[in-house]
């Protein structure tokens, strides 16, 4: 067997591939590096696999915490895994658009699964899912429950303010004002997905494209974002994990 695990600031991904180059388990653990996450996450694909430590013939690391994580023969870039991982799954896909719980990343790849180019925004919250956790605190929701307050939206709204502490304000104040949360909730998304397109206008976006990460879980924006880029968003399969496949993969391509 081979494994990939994806270790994020906030969660922590784990994917195990066999010697037919199928994937066989996946995982996902809510805790991030620094925490006993990639360690758990390990432990159960390999008890889904009914497997142990000892059948795992190559292990590769990647995200942000792959530097620190001493259980790995190699690591590699998420950008890389990430268009590994969705190549694999999805033939024919040309651009990649992962947002995470810190950061959003618009990958465009090749024929061959490979990256042409990427940008990437790690330096602020806005876009990404943590904006998300914002918004819904302010709107006294579960952050599970924004698309389908999105979805019963009837009235544009826009969120102008691109940081997420200012954003933040403009939401209190818009509620304040008598905005529905319905319309609010749509208004948040749609400043992400503005963002996002700004981001897949930088690196030369084209169709296929899918979306990754934990956002792509919001089926809101995922329809936003089609919207805006007049181009229609496929969310990947195994959406969460495709970074660990794309490690796993890599681990099976070292360790033959």
């Amino acid at each position: 067997m081979y494994l990939g695990i994806d270790i994020g600031s906030s969660s922590s991904k784990a994917a195990l591939i066999n010697e037919n180059k199928e994937l066989v388990a996946t995982d996902l653990i809510n805790m991030g590096t620094g925490t006993k996450g990639p360690d758990e996450t390990i432990s159960n694909v390999l008890r889904l696999a009914k497997i142990s430590r000892e059948n795992i013939a190559f292990t590769v690391a990647t995200g942000y915490g792959r530097v620190t994580f001493s259980g790995a023969d190699s690591q590699i870039t998420e950008i890389s895994c990430h268009a590994k991982g969705v190549s694999f799954m999805m033939k024919g896909v040309r651009t990649i658009i992962d947002i995470g719980g810190q950061d959003a990343k618009v990958i465009k790849v090749g024929n061959d699964g490979k990256v042409k180019n990427f940008v990437m925004n790690e330096k602020c919250a806005a876009g990404t899912g943590r904006f998300l956790e914002v918004m819904a605190r302010v709107l006294g929701c579960k952050i599970d429950e924004l698309s389908d307050l999105a979805d019963k939206s009837t009235t544009d709204i826009s969120i102008s303010s691109v940081c997420t502490v200012f954003a933040e304000s403009e939401v209190i104040s818009r509620l304040a004002s008598g905005a529905a949360i319905e319309d609010v909730a749509r208004g948040a998304h749609l400043s992400i997905a503005k963002r996002i397109v700004g981001m897949c206008s930088r690196v030369g976006y084209e169709p296929v494209i899918a979306m990754t990460g934990g956002v792509a879980l919001n089926s809101n924006i995922v329809k936003v974002l089609s919207n805006e880029l007049e181009s229609s968003v496929i969310t990947a399969p195994h959406t969460q994990a495709a970074g660990a496949i794309g490690a796993a993969l890599f681990a099976y391509e070292k360790g033959i």
